[in-house]
């Protein structure tokens, strides 16, 4: 008898703790809900289904934006996976004249957001832009190239776009051992061979996953492809919300956007799910480089040079000559008004944004880590729901946040006498911005909070500390890396983010990137330059302290 009291005792204590770790863990995953409502919003939009609304959205746009869409992206893939793997394994594998330069400067162009790099290259090589002129003068008055294409929008997001899949492939080729690359050659592969069949598979991963956030990138475009005139789904939404004022075919469309981003994101998942590519640790010899001498090295640094100078030197330059003229051709004082107005509401959104995604990500990612160990699904899997906000594209995000925000417009305005608190304010706007940028802070905080030893909160819980101690006074100071680079991550994406901020903020209360969006679209290359040379410029330094961290983290490894 008292043995069987003794097991029954022993059974008990897991389903008390069951207990209270569920109860615990219900903040979250009532937090976790709230940040994937506007998602689930756009998921009931096929059940809202108007047959109309579709027949008329059928025999307009919706074909070309399908077939936009999918042309758009395989062109961009293709190009970037070209650029970026080269350029990775290049860098990786071999010396030659600026190597280690151009290691750092090949990452600049993601300080340049699309929108900007879009219009400068109209700009330059437009009809009357200066590279069309001189052409003119060789070969005749009637030469004409129309650069306001597919090919067009596809070669300005790939050169956005390819230090995604540089970077991690870069980090995925210096992380391989010399010995695979031995072993291969003792095979009789040649260089072409290894690369192929020994280094791309190994570093397949990253390399999708550097993909995957290209894809993504390109989904969320809307102001490249509408200066190039390409009619794509997320240049629809705006097109159906802004221009149209057609707010329930802008909803159909945004629920199309979402669904095919998802439907990407399950396939590179599902094409890679059996898949298992395991590399040998830190202690592997790595590669040492193979210096290029005479005309190899020259035509590396050619090309790196080349991509450089198309991605980020020549429209730099440009932005800086325009700026220059923009600021000694206007009013004194006028520009210096309307440039710090504009600047300190960037600088204010981008800081909020930041703040505001940790203060929600850190105590999921305490969740997650909580619940790691116990049969814990529903909480597992409702926080995880709330971080495909990053896998949906801007503009189709900010419809669904609009429409779940506006039926709480009237109640809220009935009992503040008149005031909007949700749609077009600053809540709707920073709602939007945690929700679309979770994933990144959440990632950052969970990866952090990983590497933390378990048995440190052991000790510290011995010694009588409740949970609230363990976390300020062992985790956080623990998760400050962490924390910073998830920090510095929004930040970079607030300072260039053009969809969420044009829909979601206030009436009047513009940004650097609306500002720079709107001159770009009256052709005013001119006067987007200064906004848009302040965006470049404050992005580098939040991009040079990333990757600043992420050279000494490996060289501390």
């Amino acid at each position: 008898m008292r043995q069987s009291l003794t097991l029954g005792r022993k059974l008990a204590v897991p389903s008390l703790r069951s207990s209270r770790l569920s109860l615990s863990a219900l903040p979250a995953t009532a937090l976790a809900g709230c940040m994937a409502l506007p998602l689930v919003f756009l998921a009931s939009a096929w059940l809202q289904f108007d047959l109309s609304t579709w027949a008329h959205l059928w025999e307009t746009l919706l074909p070309d934006m399908l077939l936009n869409t999918a042309l758009l992206v395989l062109g961009v893939s293709a190009l970037t996976l070209a650029l970026g793997v080269s350029l990775g394994w290049l860098i990786a594998h071999y010396t030659f004249p600026g190597a280690n330069v151009f290691k750092v400067l090949l990452v600049l162009p993601l300080a340049v957001p699309g929108y900007v790099l879009g219009f400068v290259f109209m700009g330059l090589l437009d009809y009357a832009g200066p590279i069309q002129t001189v052409l003119r003068s060789w070969l005749g008055e009637h030469f004409e190239v129309e650069i306001r294409t597919l090919v067009g929008a596809i070669i300005v997001l790939s050169l956005v776009f390819y230090p995604y899949v540089y970077l991690l492939s870069l980090s995925a080729f210096r992380e391989q051992s010399a010995s695979q690359r031995d072993a291969a050659r003792a095979m009789g592969y040649s260089t072409w061979q290894t690369f192929w069949r020994v280094a791309l598979p190994l570093a397949r991963p990253s390399i999708a996953a550097g993909w995957m956030l290209v894809v993504m990138e390109t989904l969320t475009d809307f102001a490249v492809v509408r200066y190039y005139n390409v009619v794509t789904l997320s240049e629809g939404v705006v097109r159906l919300w802004v221009g149209q004022m057609n707010r329930e075919g802008g909803l159909q469309v945004a629920s199309i956007l979402m669904t095919v981003a998802l439907a990407v994101l399950l396939i590179e998942r599902f094409l890679r799910r059996k898949a298992r590519y395991t590399q040998l640790s830190g202690q592997a010899r790595p590669i040492a480089p193979t210096p290029l001498r005479s005309w190899r090295g020259i035509a590396a640094s050619l090309y790196a040079g080349l991509v450089f100078t198309l991605a980020f030197g020549l429209p730099g330059v440009q932005l800086l000559l325009w700026a220059i003229e923009d600021v000694s051709s206007a009013p004194p004082g006028t520009l210096d008004t309307v440039f710090t107005q504009y600047l300190a509401n960037t600088l204010g959104f981008a800081l909020g944004a930041a703040a505001l995604v940790l203060l929600v990500a850190i105590p999921l990612a305490w969740a997650l880590r909580q619940t790691a160990q116990q049969s814990s699904p529903a909480v597992r899997s409702v926080i995880r729901l709330a971080t495909l906000g990053y896998a949906v594209p801007g503009a189709a995000l900010a419809v669904g946040v609009l429409f779940m925000l506006a039926p709480l417009n009237e109640p809220v305005s009935a009992l503040t006498g008149g005031a909007v608190l949700f749609s077009g304010s600053l809540i709707g706007l920073f709602y939007g911005y945690v929700v679309r940028f979770l994933a990144i802070g959440l990632n950052s905080v969970e990866a952090s909070l990983e590497k933390v030893s378990p048995s440190m909160e052991m000790a510290a819980r011995s010694l009588g500390a409740r949970t609230g101690r363990v976390l300020r006074q062992v985790y956080l100071p623990l998760l400050r890396g962490g924390i910073a680079s998830a920090a510095l991550l929004v930040c970079v994406d607030v300072l260039k983010e053009l969809p969420l901020t044009m829909f979601l903020r206030p009436f009047g209360m513009e940004t650097l990137s609306t500002w720079a969006y709107m001159l770009a679209s009256e052709s005013a290359w001119v006067g987007a330059a200064t906004p848009a040379l302040a965006i470049v410029a404050l992005s580098i330094l939040p991009a040079a302290l990333l990757l600043q961290r992420m050279e000494s983290l490996r060289t501390s490894l």
